[in-house]
C-alpha cells in the first residue's frame, strides 16, 4: 500500500459527535467497563452488541455505522471490539474515512483524526497486505513442492480402491440393492454409479471383479 504524505495530513473526522461502540462475545459477560470508558471519553451516544466478533450480524454495530455523520468519530474501547480480523477492521475504518468520519480506539490510543494516528493505521494496512501476500506465496510454494514429490492435490476421492472392490463384490449379489450397498459403504447412490461406471453401461450382470 503506497503512503501519500498529503493523505496523512488531511483532516478526517473530528469536530463532530463522538459515537461509542462496545461489544462482549457472550450474554453472560458484562459491558459496564467498556461503557464507562466510552462515557469517560465523552461519547454522546453508545451502541453495544453481545455477540461474537465472528458473527456477521452485529446489529448494533450496523446501527452505529448508519448513525454516524461526516466529522463524527467512532470510538471503541479496543480494536478487537470492532473487527473480526485485521482485514475486517481495516475495511470498516477505510469506509469511515471515505465518509469523512474518524475512528478512535481507547486502549491502543489510536486516533485517525490526527496525522500520527492515520500514519499508524496506514502501517497496519500495509502489514496486513504484506502478510496476505506472504500467505499466498507460501501456499503456492507448498503446492509446487507437493507436486514435485508426486503427492495428490485436491479433495480426497469419495471412495477408496478398497471400497470400490467391496462394492463390486456386493453388487454381484442380485438380492443386494444399490441403496443398501451405498448406505453400508457410507456413500451415495450417485457415488456408487460414478466409481462403478459399468452399472450405467451394461447393468450389474456385466460387473467383473
Amino acid at each position: 500500500m503506497e503512503l501519500d504524505t498529503q493523505d496523512l495530513l488531511d483532516p478526517v473526522g473530528g469536530g463532530g459527535a463522538l459515537i461509542g461502540y462496545a461489544r462482549v462475545s457472550a450474554k453472560g459477560q458484562n459491558l459496564d467497563r467498556q461503557l464507562a470508558a466510552l462515557e469517560a471519553a465523552g461519547c454522546q451516544r453508545i451502541f453495544s452488541d453481545k455477540k461474537s466478533g465472528k458473527n456477521a450480524e452485529r446489529e448494533e454495530l450496523q446501527r452505529a455505522l448508519d448513525y454516524l455523520r461526516p466529522n463524527d468519530t467512532l470510538v471503541v474501547p479496543s480494536l478487537d471490539r470492532l473487527g473480526r480480523s485485521i482485514k475486517d477492521l481495516i475495511g470498516i475504518v477505510g469506509d469511515l474515512r471515505g465518509q469523512g468520519i474518524g475512528f478512535r480506539s481507547l486502549h491502543e490510543a489510536l486516533d485517525t483524526t490526527t496525522p500520527g494516528g492515520r500514519l499508524v493505521f496506514h502501517v497496519f494496512a500495509a502489514l496486513a497486505e504484506f502478510i496476505r501476500e506472504l500467505i499466498v506465496q507460501g501456499t503456492h510454494e507448498g503446492l509446487a513442492a507437493a507436486r514435485a514429490r508426486g503427492e495428490r492435490l485436491g479433495r480426497p476421492p469419495a471412495m477408496t480402491e478398497e471400497q470400490v472392490r467391496h462394492a463390486r463384490v456386493m453388487l454381484g449379489d442380485p438380492d443386494a440393492s444399490i441403496s443398501s450397498i451405498a448406505k453400508l459403504l457410507g456413500v451415495s447412490r450417485t457415488t456408487i454409479y460414478k466409481y462403478v461406471p459399468e452399472l450405467r453401461a451394461g447393468g450389474r450382470a456385466e460387473l467383473t471383479l
